[in-house]
């Protein structure tokens, strides 16, 4: 009888531990599951669904969505009470209509002329005699064709030896040559501008790129434009730098990263690689920046480690090296919180709208201040009445809803995405000059996506490098509204002057925020006038004096 009870309590024993591995596989397979069925339905949207994060305005009491904000109970209720007073203050954002659909050298010889006469400064012409002509040809361009631009400097002998010889003049006097963006090179100011405009503005490869020079009368090859942008990118060098110094000197700068292939010779591949963007609210200016792309926390830590101030940026890891940084305060983007809790409306709609409508009455909020016009400290204190209690009662949401959802899905991953950053969200609160995301800094991405997308890659990491020089000065010119391609024009046909040793000029005077203003009050350097394009081969010519 004993014996028989022992072998019973035996099978019992065993048959519970089976019971409970298999009760362990189900809860497993269960977690896979719905993993699966997540990962499903992102591809089913990526594939068949809209690309567009946007939905309809969330109302509280619409009867397709019948849901209020969250259990959040007895435990928080003052947080709850000033969340619907805020609620109910806030000016919803009006819908606006839908988008309208958009609608539908011997190369040179058969070029226009323009012809620049350049003569000795203080020469009198009455002591000295013509004795030749040193000539100088560049081609230009302007849009939609092109010419020589011939600088002409003539040479004058004096007539009297004797008094060159007593009085210590010079026997032969010539004109001093204009600095050229390249040494002895073919093309001018203008024909550079084009070609950085064309490669990085307009995204046009070098192979489309010479296409066009063709039909306007000038054969050129790819590997004529890539010797002519090598130099010139090394000329812009230097304002690049001046440009990183002052981007990290303004104390709130926005950081994002982007891929950028690059062909790796070692491998015959492209390798998938980084490159940085470091955006300053105040002054607007923006540079990208290449370190052998890598992505890691050192470059990070290296790039910025001179900056002090507000340090707005993703939930990437790389930039949790700044939270021990006294002088650095890390801001969150509401917009990458959004995009998580956003992809997960078809695996649990119910939670997803929930997180979402905290999320647009605080975009609401901002939309409130905008059109009120109000000030940096009105909008901080409008922030703290009503953003404040909204972003309190999100974190609650947050830590009640982990708890009801798995952690391998959808939802649990972005709500462990997004608490993290709520202390980093409040920063902005505060400041009515911090941005509640991080948009800014990836609309500027936007150019270095287009051209990535075009060029399909860069050929080595010296291409890639100067993809960030060009990238940032271009970039900086649009988010100070400057026209690039007078920028270009005039700051390459300067730089030679303001590089040489000897030279007084700030480098910064050229940046695109000063430049518009320092032109107009110190240009002095000879500019060549339009061509007519009524006779466009007619031969102009212009006479200035070597200063």
């Amino acid at each position: 009888m004993l014996e028989q009870l022992a072998l019973l309590m035996e099978t019992n024993r065993k048959q519970s531990e089976i019971i409970e591995s298999q009760a362990k596989t189900i809860e497993e397979l269960r977690a896979t599951i719905v993993e699966l069925n997540a990962s499903l339905a992102w591809l089913k949207r990526k594939v068949f669904g809209k690309m567009s994060e946007k939905c309809n305005p969330i109302n509280n009491g619409d009867p397709m969505l019948p849901f209020d904000y969250g259990d959040l109970g007895q435990i928080e209720a003052e947080i709850e009470a000033a969340r619907n007073k805020a609620a109910q203050i806030i000016t919803p954002k009006p819908q606006v209509a839908g988008k309208t659909p958009r609608r539908n050298r011997i190369i040179m010889d058969d070029l226009p002329v323009v012809t620049v006469v350049i003569e000795p400064e203080d020469l009198d012409l009455g002591k000295y005699v013509k004795i030749g002509e040193e000539h100088t040809r560049t081609l230009e361009m302007k849009l939609g064709y092109l010419y020589v631009k011939d600088t002409v400097r003539p040479t004058y002998a004096i007539k009297d030896e004797t008094e060159a010889v007593e009085n210590g003049k010079r026997m032969v006097v010539t004109a001093p040559l204009p600095l050229m963006p390249i040494y002895k090179g073919m093309p001018g100011a203008s024909m550079l501008a084009e070609i950085l405009l064309q490669k990085y503005e307009y995204h046009v490869p070098f192979y489309r790129q010479v296409k066009q020079p063709e039909h306007l009368g000038v054969k050129l090859s790819r590997n004529t434009l890539n010797g002519w942008f090598k130099p010139v990118c090394e000329l812009l060098r230097p304002l690049y730098l001046e440009l990183k110094k002052k981007v990290l000197s303004s104390d709130y700068i926005q950081v994002d990263e982007t891929t950028l292939p690059v062909i790796d010779h070692d491998r015959h591949k492209a390798a998938k690689e980084y490159i940085w963007i470091v955006r300053a609210a105040v002054p607007r200016l923006l540079f990208f920046h290449y370190a052998n792309g890598s992505r890691s926390q050192k470059v990070a830590v290296d790039l910025l480690k001179t900056f002090k101030g507000y340090l707005q940026c993703d939930g990437y890891s790389a930039y949790d090296a700044f939270e021990n940084r006294k002088d650095v305060r890390l801001c969150g983007c509401l917009a990458h919180i959004r995009r998580h809790i956003e992809s997960c409306r078809e695996e649990n709609r119910e939670y997803a709208m929930q997180g979402l409508k905290f999320i647009q009455d605080l975009y609401n909020v901002e939309y409130m201040a905008d059109e009120r016009q109000l000030s940096y400290e009105e909008r901080a204190a409008l922030r703290q009445r009503l953003a404040g209690p909204l972003l309190d009662a999100f974190e609650l949401w947050l830590q009640n809803t982990y708890p009801k959802v798995l952690k391998r899905s959808l939802m649990g991953k972005a709500i462990a995405y997004a608490y993290p950053l709520i202390p980093r969200m409040r920063h902005y609160l505060y400041d009515g000059r911090i941005f509640i995301d991080n948009n800014r800094a990836e609309n500027a991405l936007r150019p270095m996506v287009l051209t990535r997308k075009n060029m399909l890659f860069c050929g080595n990491q010296q291409a890639a490098e100067n993809t960030a020089v060009i990238c940032s000065l271009l970039g900086s010119c649009k988010e100070c509204g400057v026209n690039p391609r007078e920028w270009l024009n005039d700051v390459i046909s300067k730089l030679p002057y303001y590089l040489t040793p000897k030279s007084e000029k700030k480098l910064t005077e050229l940046l695109p925020d000063r430049w518009g203003g320092y032109r107009q009050s110190h240009d002095t350097l000879p500019t060549v006038t339009g061509m007519s394009m009524d006779n466009p081969r007619t031969v102009h010519r212009q006479t200035v004096h070597a200063t």
